[in-house]
């Protein structure tokens, strides 16, 4: 078994921690690992060998943010395995991230400070920027990149005697408010990652109803609040430090607080173990955690809205396509 596992670009957070929970569950499977440059896939090779020594572990470089190199690396891919069983599409960015205080303190006066606490509703903005490629940074690395990947690597995925899996990694973040068809890179607005995880919903609803007749399924999952490089960045350090008590605390009113990698991976380890056939496709998997840390898994019903699915879809298709005759000489 193949199981390609897109990990943060970071050698660290839920990437690294499903790898190593991956193995535990079966230490048969092969894992390939893709992180932005040579140097940090080796380095999560070297941390998943540590823990797991006898485990099949292999390397892509790949940044989501780069089209060429999504290109490049998914024409390698091709030459090198025959199926795919498994696509985790963990990779994300959040640029620059701000909190809100003034919204904030008004979600403590209203009553809504839980709600916006374990949402980020309304309290996160970031700065987004253009890429190389003239796309919007957060829309290109934690969506299109995804998304070029998955349909470059089809002829992998589709057609295989069991059926193949692809689990994007969303977030209770991604929020209809903050997208809109008109604006679909979000290049208006300050929400960009809460725009990128909605569209993320979006896109893995259509692909089922495009893709299951040809045994690929797709699922979505939230991994809740887990403190990584990511987090770190929104706030500084002696902050969370300060924080991190209450943290533990608010955990038993918020159950989204998974707080680890560990933890935060359930959702996805949990998918591992499931028949896609009798899953919910509009269904969105979240990583839960007790107050006293028992990790477990919460489907939630994603708001989403299906003709607009299928019209963004057809967005997506237009962009690969422009995207397919800049890049022609790096397909086979």
């Amino acid at each position: 078994w193949v199981r390609l596992s897109l990990t943060p670009s970071r050698c660290r957070g839920v990437g690294l921690a499903l790898c190593r929970r991956l193995l535990e569950e079966d230490g048969r499977i092969h894992l390939c690992i893709a992180c932005r440059n040579e140097q940090k896939s080796e380095a999560t090779r070297d941390l998943i060998l540590a823990t797991h020594p006898a485990a099949q572990v292999s390397t892509v470089e790949m940044d989501l943010g780069n089209l060429a190199s999504v290109l490049r690396a998914a024409r390698e891919l091709r030459c090198r395995f025959q199926r795919l069983d498994f696509i985790y599409l963990n990779a994300g960015i959040m640029p620059n991230p701000h909190v809100n205080f003034k919204a904030l303190w008004h979600g403590l006066l209203t009553g809504r400070v839980l709600h916006m606490l374990t949402t980020a509703e309304g309290i996160m903005t970031q700065t987004d920027r253009l890429n190389g490629d003239g796309l919007q940074e957060v829309f290109a690395t934690n969506l299109f990149g995804h998304f070029m990947l998955v349909r470059q690597l089809q002829s992998l995925l589709c057609g295989n005697e069991k059926p193949s899996r692809l689990i994007w990694t969303s977030s209770s973040n991604a929020r209809e408010s903050a997208f809109s068809l008109s604006d679909y890179q979000h290049a208006k607005g300050q929400e960009s990652y809460s725009s990128s995880k909605y569209a993320t919903d979006l896109t893995s609803v259509v692909l089922n109803r495009k893709f299951n007749d040809q045994g690929l399924y797709s699922s979505v999952v939230c991994p809740g609040l887990v403190m990584s490089n990511m987090t770190y960045r929104i706030l500084p350090v002696f902050l969370w430090k300060l924080l991190m008590p209450i943290m533990w605390l608010i955990r038993f009113f918020a159950k989204t607080y998974t707080l680890t990698p560990y933890n935060g991976a359930e959702a996805h380890v949990w998918l591992f173990k499931q028949k896609p056939e009798y899953l919910d496709s509009l269904v969105k998997y979240h990583s839960c955690t007790s107050g006293l840390g028992r990790c477990y898994v919460e489907p939630r019903k994603m708001d989403v809205d299906e003709d607009t699915a299928e019209k963004f879809y057809q967005k997506l298709l237009e962009l690969e396509e422009q995207t397919l005759e800049k890049y022609h000489d790096l397909l086979d």
